[in-house]
């Protein structure tokens, strides 16, 4: 039997995903090679791409 697990709770593993690998978020092409290989895991859309990439992005100006 399949579950479906609702959007936001798959960006949120993402989140959770990409914050576990520990990259450099300052480090442009690893937090980018990071969020693309999330968006993969977690089957994110490229909207769900484009928000981790601010996310991710905000988050190391805030850091």
């Amino acid at each position: 039997m399949t579950t479906v697990i609702p959007q936001n709770e798959l960006t949120k593993r993402a989140i959770a995903w990409v914050c576990e690998q520990q990259i450099d978020t300052g480090n442009p092409g690893a937090r980018r090679k990071a969020i693309e290989e999330a968006a993969r895991r977690f089957n994110l859309g490229p909207l769900e791409e484009e928000f981790l990439e601010r996310f991710f992005k905000g988050d190391a100006a805030n850091g």
